[in-house]
């Protein structure tokens, strides 16, 4: 009985030490001390509820002192409100602490709505204070000469604060742009021209306003680098004629094709002629005979058509004789 008073004391001072680490763990403590000495009035019952509603109470603390050590007006329930929304308190926090040392105006609800719609509103602040320069690739454009340019443009732009939710982003400026260095290209007569005063390009680009509707401002428009390409205009020509050529060829060989046909059709009718001819001839003894056997030719006429078809043969005989060439012979 006695050794069992003995062990209770130990007992309940291992339970007292159990309950005030699970205390200490559930109740930050240290980060309660932390604000309080930091000027931050936080209540405890405030970070017991945070812990309830499963909010980090440090991601929310920390950007809170460091904001009222900045001199930045925000409360505690707008950090939380934004933190269970899913946004980044801390580079919240730091951008309005930028943006205030760089008297740019912005307010909470803003930064929280840039945070919130997926942009980095650190960086678009840094930007709007340290303007950021965009290099395009190569953009090409031909001239009305038919010559190739091509043209690299460095864009230098600022963060527009006000069109950051909801404005273009980078690749619409590039795009722009390059639609105006290829329109501009395009309407000069010669490449000379554009080879010799690149600057007209960027006058003609940055006077279209491009930066409409984007989330930034367009400071400057310079061409970087001017190259000539391919001679267009030879090429297109080039292939113009080539196809020009088979198409003629494609077309003689049509013709060809049917002076072939028409050669073999009139070939066909003439051996049908000769046949018919053949077959007519072969009918002429036999006439000659039924003739004679009937009194219709007498031996008299019979002997004067013989003698009428060898003079016929000795002409033809002579006519071919004479057509022969000395140098056939």
């Amino acid at each position: 009985m006695g050794q069992t008073w003995d062990i209770l004391p130990v007992i309940i001072i291992g339970i007292i030490i159990i309950a005030i680490v699970v205390l200490l763990t559930f109740i930050p403590v240290a980060l309660w001390i932390s604000a309080l000495a930091a000027g931050v009035k936080v209540s405890i019952f405030t970070l017991i509820g945070m812990r309830l509603r499963r909010v980090i109470p440090n991601r929310v603390i920390n950007p809170l002192i460091k904001a009222h050590k900045a001199g930045v007006d925000v409360n505690i329930n707008q950090l939380e409100s934004h933190y269970l929304a899913g946004g980044n308190v801390d580079r919240v926090v730091n951008a309005l602490i930028a943006a205030q040392r760089a008297n740019i105006a912005l307010s909470f609800e803003r930064g929280a709505a840039i945070d919130l719609a997926g942009r980095d509103v650190l960086e678009a602040v840094q930007m709007s204070v340290n303007p950021k320069v965009i290099e395009t690739p190569f953009i090409s454009g031909i001239a009305i000469d038919g010559i190739e340019v091509k043209a690299i443009a460095r864009i230098t732009v600022r963060a527009n604060i006000d069109r950051l939710v909801g404005g273009a982003g980078e690749e619409t400026i590039i795009a722009r742009v390059g639609e105006g260095v290829v329109s501009t290209i395009g309407s000069s007569t010669s490449h000379k021209e554009v080879l010799e005063n690149p600057d007209s390009i960027s006058h003609n680009v940055l006077n279209r306003g491009l930066d409409s509707g984007t989330a930034f401002e367009i400071l400057s428009i310079d061409i970087a680098d001017v190259d000539i390409g391919k001679n267009i205009g030879a090429i297109l020509q080039t292939d113009q004629a080539e196809a020009d050529k088979n198409i003629a060829q494609a077309k003689a060989e049509e013709r060809r094709a049917m002076a072939v046909a028409q050669e073999q059709e009139m070939v066909a009718r003439v051996e049908e002629m000769r046949a018919k001819v053949v077959e007519a001839e072969a009918q002429v003894p036999l006439a000659l005979a039924e003739a004679l056997r009937s009194g219709n030719l007498g031996v008299m006429d019979y002997m004067n058509y013989k003698n009428i078809n060898a003079d016929t043969e000795m002409r033809d005989s002579i006519g071919r004789i004479s057509d022969e060439s000395p140098d056939d012979k």
